[in-house]
């Protein structure tokens, strides 16, 4: 029967409720906004400033605060494409090989002779040894280091390539683990590059992976992509050395196992530090900014539990002595050893500002990056472009909604009303839907929206084309409306989930513009179900129930 239980009418007035409930952040979308970033800005920091807490008091705590997410070509940003040296890797890797060969051959120095490193190509390591005789046991020595590749496709295989020419030890990484190692390093960077920049609280940045060793980067609301660069681009590598000592001379020789590296504070001041760090920032489970003792701003750090036994063991045995915190290869400080610091905490201040701070502990919590980046492009799109992007959007919306609006009521009259009502509700539905699962709105998405806005009457033109056919069958106006929505709900159907398996081939196989059209067309065409089927019959129904008409011209 046509009639719609009391529950059922209730149940749909409330999924419409819910769905303006949901939506209307939109409405204020500065406000709320400024609300969002206000409490993940203090969840970030661990306190709230004034300015957070005044942009949080702008939106209510207890409605909604979820936004549709407004797309790079919607609101502006940036939008980078990296090239990862993935090659900085082998050379690293044959860096952190080098002591503990060295102690291995020098365990048999007796036999082997001195040993000493000399000019290799990149990425490979060469030793001479001192009685090329026993360099069979040398390669012996060296191959004893190797161990199997971690992956599928080099399974039994070492990672190490040991090669002997005359008294010259040459080791390399093999084949199998470069693939190994660059499958790695392209995943590390994206890891390192998603968290760098969810930390500053950005809205649905695109990262992506093009190629054997590029990376997309898309970030809308960010300023420039100079700010994306330098946001992404610094590398963040902390260590804590031992100070060996401190010269005004550029060109002092470190010696062995040493490097020199410049102050950060100190102009024209070069420490002599141990190059094997004690423990580096790869030990670091938490950093955060903060106040030193004189009210400046500094980032407090915090070790896991083997960087803080190592680091406390070091300070133990070192009382009165110096020791650096390095950042990317420049001292930031070499304060003296006071006392054992075994909490696994310490300090980081220096000259910086507050901005510098909050900028230093997000690249420390993040990690620093495997290898570095060149960005072979990058594009800054201004947020007038997105404004313009989006008036044309909206006034091509609007322009479908009234043509489609007027062609339903100049074809099935009050009908077509409640037709265009259930339009309406049903975009308002999408905006609800996007706003509740964080979606990202793009141009293409504006384009699934506008035509959402045509498909979505196709059901209630199919539902009242039955009952026409009813009527002219000579059938009591609650018959035929009754039948015309139940013969019609097959054709509703079909069609809509022929549609439905679509936009999903597109969500899942497309990628950037084709997904953010999949996005809002597989969203409207469940809520223009819901509308076209429930919310218009029950529109109708309660016409019924006010006017029993014993006619209806449609």
């Amino acid at each position: 029967m046509l009639d719609i239980p009391f529950w059922k009418r209730l149940l749909i007035l409330g999924l419409v409720a819910l769905g303006l409930l949901y939506a209307m952040p939109n409405l204020f979308y500065n406000r709320v906004e400024q609300h969002n970033d206000a409490i993940a800005a203090a969840e970030r920091n661990g306190f709230e400033s004034t300015e957070d807490s005044a942009a949080r008091a702008g939106w209510p705590d207890f409605l909604p605060s979820g936004l549709v997410n407004l797309g790079l070509d919607l609101r502006g940003g940036a939008h980078l494409l990296g090239e990862v040296h993935v090659q900085d890797v082998y050379k690293a890797r044959m860096d952190a090989l080098w002591p503990e060969l060295r102690d291995a051959l020098a365990a048999e120095r007796g036999t082997i002779g001195a040993i000493r490193r000399v000019e290799a190509p990149e990425g490979e390591l060469a030793v001479e040894i001192g009685n090329p005789d026993q360099m069979a046991r040398a390669v012996q020595i060296a191959r004893g280091l190797a161990v199997p590749v971690t992956s599928l496709t080099g399974a039994g295989q070492d990672d190490l390539v040991v090669t002997a020419s005359g008294n010259r030890l040459g080791i390399a990484l093999s084949d199998a683990e470069k693939t190994a190692a660059d499958e790695r390093t392209v995943q590390q960077s994206l890891e390192i590059i998603r968290r760098r920049i969810d930390e500053v609280g950005t809205r649905e940045p695109t990262i992506m992976r093009e190629g054997k060793d590029r990376i997309l980067i898309q970030v809308p609301g960010i300023g420039s992509a100079e700010e994306l660069k330098q946001l992404i681009g610094t590398t963040a590598k902390l260590t804590f050395n031992p100070v060996v000592s401190r010269t005004a001379d550029a060109n002092a020789r470190p010696g062995s196992g040493n490097v020199l590296l410049p102050s950060m504070d100190e102009q024209g001041i070069y420490y002599i530090i141990e190059e094997r760090p004690v423990v580096t920032g790869e030990d670091l489970t938490d950093a955060r900014p903060s106040f030193d003792q004189d009210g400046q701003p500094a980032v407090e750090f915090r070790f896991g539990p083997s960087g803080a036994k190592r680091f406390g063991a070091y300070t133990s045995a070192n009382i009165g002595q110096p020791f650096a915190i390095v950042l990317d290869d420049q001292v930031i400080s070499a304060p003296v050893i006071r006392s054992a610091i075994t909490t696994g905490s310490g300090q980081i201040s220096g000259a910086m500002n507050i901005d510098d701070s909050t900028r230093l502990a997000v690249l420390l919590r993040a990690g620093a990056l495997p290898a570095e980046m060149t960005f072979l492009e990058e594009r800054t799109i201004g947020p007038e472009l997105g404004q313009d992007s989006i008036d044309a959007g909206r006034l091509s919306a609007v322009i479908a909604t009234v043509a489609v609006v007027g062609y339903m009521i100049a074809s099935y009259g009050l009908f077509g009303v409640f037709a265009s009502v259930a339009v309406m509700v049903n975009i308002i539905l999408i905006l609800a839907v996007m706003s509740m699962i964080g979606a990202t709105l793009t141009l293409p998405g504006i384009a699934g929206i506008v035509l959402t806005v045509g498909t979505a009457v196709d059901a209630n033109v199919i539902i009242f084309e039955r009952i026409r056919e009813e009527l002219r069958r000579g059938k009591r106006v609650v018959k035929a409306i009754d039948d015309g929505f139940s013969e019609a709900m097959s054709a509703i159907i079909d069609a809509n989930v022929t549609t439905f398996i679509a936009a999903l081939v597109m969500f899942f196989l497309g990628s950037g513009p084709v997904k953010g059209f999949a996005v809002t067309l597989t969203i409207g065409l469940v809520t223009s179900v819901f509308t076209a089927i429930y919310l218009t019959r029950l529109m109708i129904v309660v016409w019924i129930d006010m006017r029993n008409p014993k006619q209806l011209v449609l």
